[in-house]
């Protein structure tokens, strides 16, 4: 396959990160799912555990976020460790897909959220397919525009999302890979 110049970054939880990595698996990509210590995960495949000295590189406040998320978020370490293991999920590609749900204030729910908000902040292509709503949608010109079917366009690309995928996320990832992948 003439995949193999193409690398997920992910985290390998279960849920959406699980089903993004078996698809690229099976498409022929690379993968690397970024963990630390003690978390669990569960992609063995591709595993990069980062250290203390690495996460903290990508230390954030957990008042900005919950700021900028509107919501609380907890300050246990292990939170603060899932954070900093997202930015560097974000940060590794060049455009991101999250499946999860977009919010009335544009967010998009849950941990999933930071990982959106992150790649706004990053000015990354940002792609959501919302759940609730069946559909995906781009982030541009500071809103959410529905988008019919995004192909991955960066050989360096994340995905992430919800641990509670359903049958429309699963669909909605298969058919991407497979109007990104398949030939």
């Amino acid at each position: 396959m003439g995949n193999s110049g193409y690398i997920l970054y992910s985290g390998g939880a279960n849920g959406a990160e699980t089903e993004f990595g078996a698809l690229a698996e099976r498409f022929g990509l690379e993968e690397v799912n970024y963990s630390f210590e003690g978390h669990q995960i569960d992609r063995q495949r591709g595993v990069r555990v980062l250290t203390s000295e690495e996460l903290t590189l990508k230390d954030v406040s957990l008042t900005y976020v919950s700021r900028l998320m509107n919501r609380k978020y907890s300050n246990a370490p292990i939170f603060r460790k899932v954070l900093q293991s997202i930015c560097w999920q974000v940060s590794s590609g060049h455009e991101v897909y999250v499946v999860g749900a977009i919010q009335e204030d544009g967010t998009v729910t849950g941990g999933t959220g930071w990982a959106a908000e992150y790649a706004k902040i990053c000015n990354k292509p940002l792609f959501v397919f919302d759940q609730e709503k069946k559909a995906w949608f781009q982030w541009q010109r500071g809103g959410w525009e529905e988008v019919g079917t995004p192909v991955i366009g960066h050989h360096h690309f994340t995905g992430t999302g919800t641990r509670f995928l359903n049958d429309d996320g699963r669909k909605a990832l298969a058919e991407l890979f497979e109007r990104s992948f398949g030939k």
